[in-house]
């Protein structure tokens, strides 16, 4: 593998498991020196550990704040300088929009979308005089909304846009900082398998990952391949990509499915 992160600091949020801790992995795999945040504490210091020596793990709400200045000075004090920010942490509450509660809503926008606001707005500040990258984990429902679950859709949707107006703020700033987003349909998390309850009856989970060789038609993509675009996307060989929104989907926005 390469080690194009080599002396790199990277941040990532909601490192305790899934694609958070599949994208610290890659990371540190490329040379990276990576901090990890969650509320879970027994996971992110389990994800730490397995990480290795130089990972940080910190515990952290990234919808308040004060946390996120907290946690950036902490990561830069015991780390080094920082040159990479993933926002990934995020909840999925299923609800269409007759039957969801506002309570979910606000929750949602709160977990999903002032999340990435708050994260984008701390690494630009960090970031915008050495330069660096920020890749925020959006969803393909950002432009083709679920129907079952209307607030995640929405907040996904914003993600995006708050991606598109940094990305153009740091270009007219001339920063040499880059924010851009990841844009999965699914991904094959605790968090997706829980919701299969939510599916039509008969749902198998073979029928929801993608397999090229042997369920080619399958939506679902594995932790793992969303961390290899995060990992191009924060390295050099993207330094000429900012403001872009990356599918990681297997073609189904495109089926409109």
């Amino acid at each position: 593998m390469t080690r194009r992160l080599e002396g790199k600091v990277a941040l990532v949020t909601g490192g305790a498991s899934g694609v958070g801790r599949e994208t610290a992995l890659r990371l540190v795999a490329e040379g990276a020196r990576v901090a990890i945040t969650d509320l879970n504490a027994e996971g992110g210091q389990a994800v730490a550990a397995e990480l290795g020596a130089g990972a940080l793990f910190l515990p952290h709400d990234v919808a308040e704040e004060a946390d996120w200045a907290r946690v950036v000075e902490a990561v830069q004090q015991q780390l080094g300088p920082l040159d990479v920010l993933v926002n990934n942490a995020g909840i999925l509450i299923p609800g269409t929009i007759e039957s969801m509660k506002l309570a979910h809503w606000h929750k949602l926008m709160r977990v999903n979308a002032d999340s990435v606001f708050l994260g984008t707005q701390a690494g630009v500040r960090a970031m915008k005089a050495r330069g660096g990258a920020i890749v925020n984990i959006a969803s393909v429902s950002s432009w083709l909304p679920i129907d079952a679950y209307a607030g995640y859709s929405a907040s996904k949707a914003a993600v995006a846009a708050v991606t598109r107006a940094a990305a153009l703020h740091c270009r007219k700033s001339g920063s040499a900082l880059r924010v851009n987003s990841v844009h999965p349909d699914g991904i094959w998390t605790p968090m997706m398998e829980a919701s299969l309850k939510h599916a039509p009856p008969g749902t198998k989970p073979e029928h929801l990952l993608y397999d090229p060789q042997r369920n080619p038609k399958g939506r679902a993509c594995l932790p793992s391949e969303v961390a290899s675009v995060v990992a191009f996307l924060a390295s050099d060989d993207a330094k000429a990509i900012n403001g872009a929104e990356l599918r990681v989907d297997n073609g189904i926005l495109g089926m409109g499915l």
